[in-house]
């Protein structure tokens, strides 16, 4: 009994008599590690979630505004009339000429990140042609092109197979499409006729600078600076100017010749991409050469 009334209470029922030394305190701050674990852009694993910033998100997201197929290219001839065989209305037209189209190479999902389809047209000499992208043509057995062109497809279903050839066929009359191509170029242009701005007045004080831009900015109350953006004179034109949803009213395939409603973007002889109408629906086609060969679409191979 004695023993047991001197017994000396044990430490874990008094904490302040524990040393601090052996308190194991957690830090809620600390420097980000520099060689953290970086994500899997794919998430091929099982239960993960698709992450927001990866790729994969982003080409889901796409996908709704990404064509079934491929595009092709064509050289702007010029502009033309038709009438209509029911009423008679005469309505403008443009002519679109299709010259040797012919796959190139093709990206894939897991060595590119991406499905998309290379594309070229016409013809330039070898001499003429970087190493490089002599090689290129080289190894794909496909002679080297004035033009190279990437088209992105949804799944590898739009992909076609190397050195296959795309006639005007590809398009179909009735459809609609989107025409891509550089505008033409004007030059050094004043506010005027580059932004639309009235001008300064005729008379009234105003003498040599009709059509001046006046102001750039304010002196004080604006930090005494011209902000970014502010519109001057400049170089207009030259840019890639897309016109959409353009109908196709006549398809020749034995002179590769795409006629279109309407009028397109830049000069003739520019280059022009055509692709399915991303704003209509999907036209009810072939999406490859398979398919369209299966169908009776004389769409031509070179295999």
């Amino acid at each position: 009994m004695a023993s047991n009334a001197c017994q000396v209470p044990r430490l874990s029922l008094l904490p302040f008599l524990v040393p601090r030394l052996s308190v194991h305190n957690v830090s809620k701050r600390g420097i980000k590690s520099i060689s953290a674990v970086r994500p899997n852009h794919f998430n091929q694993g099982k239960n993960l979630p698709v992450l927001g910033s990866s790729l994969a998100a982003a080409l889901e997201r796409k996908r709704f505004t990404t064509p079934l197929r491929t595009g092709a290219l064509g050289t702007k001839k010029g502009m033309t009339a038709m009438y209509e065989p029911g009423t008679g209305r005469r309505f403008p037209c443009t002519v679109v000429q299709m010259d040797r189209v012919q796959v190139v190479a093709h990206k894939t999902r897991q060595r590119n990140g991406y499905f998309a389809v290379q594309v070229g047209s016409g013809w330039k000499h070898p001499n003429n042609v970087t190493r490089p992208l002599l090689g290129h043509y080289a190894e794909n057995k496909v002679s080297p092109k004035r033009h190279l062109v990437e088209f992105k497809v949804q799944d590898e279903s739009g992909l076609l197979r190397v050195g296959e050839t795309i006639d005007a066929s590809w398009f179909q009359e009735g459809q609609y499409v989107d025409a891509r191509a550089n505008s033409r170029g004007m030059g050094f242009t004043g506010v005027m006729k580059k932004h639309g701005f009235h001008g300064q007045p005729a008379s009234h004080g105003v003498s040599l600078t009709h059509r001046s831009m006046g102001s750039a900015g304010q002196s004080q109350g604006g930090g005494s600076r011209v902000y970014p953006g502010k519109k001057m004179a400049g170089r207009m034109g030259g840019e890639q100017v897309t016109t959409q949803n353009v109908k196709v009213v006549k398809v020749d395939s034995e002179k590769g010749l795409v006629v279109l409603y309407g009028s397109i973007a830049g000069p003739d002889g520019c280059l022009v991409k055509l692709s399915d109408a991303i704003k209509k629906p999907w036209p009810n086609i072939p999406t490859n050469i398979l398919q369209a060969q299966a169908a009776g679409d004389p769409v031509k191979s070179l295999g």
